[in-house]
C-alpha cells in the first residue's frame, strides 16, 4: 500500500453510524482510521440514553473510535466529558459543524459560528479543565458567511487541539449546493493544525483530487460517501474497485450483521426494526433498484421488507 496516501476517518451521521455500523463495517470493509461517534447531547439536564449506549467501549470493541460531542455552554460540555472521562476516552471531538437549524438556532453546532466569544468560551473550558483529553474540532466555514471561520483562527491556532475538521459549506447551506474549495483554501494557508477535509467526497478520484490540491491535509474525513460505498476506504487504499460480485457479497454481509445486531438489542419489535433497516438504505447503492428500494421506504412489513431487499440486491451488478 501506497504511505503517501492520506487516512481516512468515518464521519459521524446520526441515525446512520450508530455502534452496530460501526463495528460491523469495521469487520467487513475496513479502511477506517477513526470512527466518529454522532455527537452525545444533553437534552432536559440529562445526557441522552441511547448516546451513553453508543459510545460505552463495550459496544465498540475492535475500533478506534473518538467521542463526539455538541454543546452550547461549558456546563453541558463539562458534564459530557466527564461521560467520556468515565469512559477512558482521551480523546473527543467538538461538534460546531452540525447545520440543523433545530439546534443551530439555540447556538449548537453551525450556529455558534457568528459567534466568536462564545465559541472562545467554550473551547478555553475544555482545553483549560480536561488537559488529559486532546480535543478535535469539526466546523464549517460559517453559518452566514465564509469569513466566519476565518475570524476564528487566532484562537484556534493558539489552542493546543489535536487536529481541526473543516466542511467547506455554510450552515445555513446544509447539504444542499456546491462545496467551496476556495474557502477551504484560505483556512488551509492560515491554520496551524493538523487538518482534514470533509465533504462530498463519494469516489477514489475525488480523494485523490483534494489531496493533490491541498498537499499539507492531514486526512480525510467522509460520511455519505461511505454510506453510498461502504468500500470507499478500502478501494482507495488499495487502488482498485470492488467487483460487483465482491460488493454483493459484502453488503450483504453488512446487512446481516446490523439487521442481526438491532433485532437482538431493540425492545420495540418489528416497527422498531424496520424503521431502523429502512435507514440503512438510504445512502447504499444509490444506483441500485429504484422500484425495490421505494418498496423498502414505505413498506410497514419486514416480510416485504426482505422481499424488497432480496429483489434490490439480485438485480444489483
Amino acid at each position: 500500500m501506497n504511505k503517501n496516501l492520506l487516512p481516512i476517518h468515518f464521519a459521524p451521521l446520526q441515525g446512520y453510524t450508530d455502534a452496530a455500523y460501526r463495528q460491523a463495517h469495521a469487520c467487513i470493509f475496513g479502511g477506517i482510521d477513526t470512527y466518529y461517534s454522532p455527537f452525545v447531547r444533553v437534552e432536559h439536564g440529562e445526557i441522552r440514553r441511547k448516546d451513553i449506549r453508543d459510545i460505552n467501549p463495550e459496544n465498540n470493541r475492535n475500533i478506534h473510535l473518538i467521542p463526539q460531542l455538541i454543546a452550547p455552554q461549558p456546563i453541558m460540555l463539562e458534564q459530557i466529558v466527564s461521560l467520556f472521562i468515565e469512559h477512558n476516552y482521551q480523546e473527543a471531538d467538538i461538534n460546531l459543524g452540525c447545520p440543523f437549524p433545530m439546534l443551530a438556532k439555540r447556538h449548537n453546532g453551525a450556529g455558534m459560528l457568528p459567534y466568536p466569544e462564545e465559541i472562545k468560551e467554550l473551547l478555553t473550558a475544555a482545553t483549560e479543565k480536561y488537559p488529559q483529553i486532546r480535543f478535535s474540532v469539526k466546523l464549517r466555514l460559517g453559518w452566514e458567511n465564509a469569513n466566519e471561520c476565518l475570524a476564528l483562527l487566532p484562537l484556534l491556532n493558539t489552542l493546543p487541539l489535536s487536529h481541526i475538521i473543516l466542511h467547506p459549506r455554510l450552515g445555513k447551506q446544509q447539504y444542499k449546493g456546491e462545496v467551496d474549495l476556495n474557502g477551504f483554501e484560505a483556512f488551509y494557508h492560515g491554520c496551524d493544525k493538523p487538518l482534514l477535509y470533509n465533504g462530498d467526497l463519494h469516489t477514489i478520484e475525488d480523494i485523490q483530487t483534494v489531496a493533490e490540491r491541498f498537499p499539507k491535509l492531514a486526512g480525510v474525513v467522509i460520511g455519505r460517501g461511505l454510506l453510498a460505498n461502504p468500500a470507499l476506504a478500502w478501494e482507495y487504499q488499495q487502488n482498485r474497485k470492488l467487483s460487483p460480485d465482491e460488493m454483493l457479497s459484502k453488503v450483504k454481509q453488512l446487512h446481516t450483521a446490523i439487521y442481526n445486531s438491532y433485532e437482538e438489542q431493540l425492545q420495540g419489535g418489528e416497527t422498531q426494526l424496520l424503521m431502523k433497516m429502512k435507514n440503512f438504505w438510504e445512502y447504499l447503492l444509490p444506483n441500485g433498484n429504484r422500484k425495490a428500494k421505494k418498496t423498502i421506504h414505505k413498506t410497514s412489513k419486514l416480510t416485504n421488507y426482505r422481499i424488497a431487499v432480496n429483489d434490490l440486491l439480485s438485480s444489483y451488478q
